[in-house]
């Protein structure tokens, strides 16, 4: 029988994008630059959903909510990379390793639940719009909202304890630029086939029920487009939707081709790309596409900067 030599790891080297000295300059300018937008954007979409009062009705409520999930999300991997760009410091703890992917996998997992969310809220307001507000309540908002987080937290805390359980071999360096759950996998000295099917039976049960929903909510959508008299009522409406869906299948395509698949079909440099697709530029994207290019959002920024000069 063949002895593995397993071994304490108390800390994980993450393997940057480059080692060149010019290339990882230059990424740490691209990266910095796309952080900061992504933060200025999605804190200001929150700032306006919060101190305006004529945006606290139950769309903007979530709006708010995935706000803060896009600022959490490139947060936790985001000034590590930066730091490992400009410093080439790769080292991360044990314990720093493990609270990156259990809060990433939380607020990833959050995130999905939420879209679905959103997804039944254009629903009910686009094919049920007498009853609306009486259907979709602020107080129904607040427990949808929670129980997207409670879910998105359960979720991933038993990924978390599933994969750093785990007796770990001698290599202990991490082919991502973060934590993430296919390069941790692969540095495990025992078999991991149990816990992947695990992994991957709760992800695909719990992504596949939100993407029903978030499916079965477009699909309704666009048939009462369709059936729309008027032609600027359908133009309105059908771009505002197509946008949410472009982020929509952006955001379960990348997450789906990172974690729901086996660790034997792990490639770092396509899960790299892949990666930063949901986790750095999505979250870009989603106050341009969600918020920023909606009107009352504008309105309610304008009135907060005329407010802020009379002031």
């Amino acid at each position: 029988m063949q002895r593995v030599n397993i071994s304490t790891v108390s800390e994980f080297i993450l393997i940057g994008l480059s080692d060149a000295l010019e290339v990882r300059f230059l990424l740490f300018l691209l990266f910095l630059i796309i952080y900061l937008a992504t933060m200025v954007g999605n804190i200001t979409v929150l700032v306006a959903i919060v101190a305006d009062t004529h945006l606290h009705n139950p769309m903007y409520f979530f709006l708010g909510n995935l706000s803060l999930l896009d600022i959490l999300c490139p947060t936790i991997t985001v000034p590590k990379m930066l730091e490992v760009l400009l410093f080439e410091n790769k080292v991360i703890s044990f314990t720093g390793c493990m609270l990156q992917l259990f809060f990433l996998i939380d607020v990833v997992g959050t995130e999905i639940f939420l879209l679905a969310v959103m997804a039944y809220d254009r629903y009910v307001a686009i094919c049920h719009p007498l009853q609306y507000m009486n259907i979709v309540s602020m107080k129904l908002c607040a427990r949808l909202a929670i129980g997207t987080w409670v879910v998105g937290f359960f979720n991933s805390l038993l990924h978390t304890s599933l994969i750093f359980t785990l007796f770990f071999c001698d290599s202990n360096e991490v082919d991502q630029y973060y934590c993430d759950i296919p390069p941790v996998l692969a540095l495990s000295c025992l078999p991991t086939y149990s816990r992947e099917l695990v992994i991957l039976t709760v992800a695909g049960v719990l992504g596949s029920s939100a993407f029903v929903v978030t499916l079965i909510s477009y699909m309704y959508i666009l048939l009462a487009i369709l059936c729309m008299n008027s032609a600027e009522s359908r133009h309105k409406t059908f771009s505002t939707c197509s946008s949410h869906l472009t982020v929509v299948c952006l955001f379960y395509g990348t997450t789906i081709c990172t974690y729901v698949r086996p660790s034997s079909t792990y490639s770092a440099n396509h899960d790299r790309i892949v990666s930063m697709l949901y986790g750095i530029l999505t979250p870009l994207l989603n106050p341009i596409i969600y918020s920023l290019r909606n009107k009352e959002v504008k309105c309610a920024l304008g009135r907060a900067i005329s407010q802020v000069r009379t002031t």
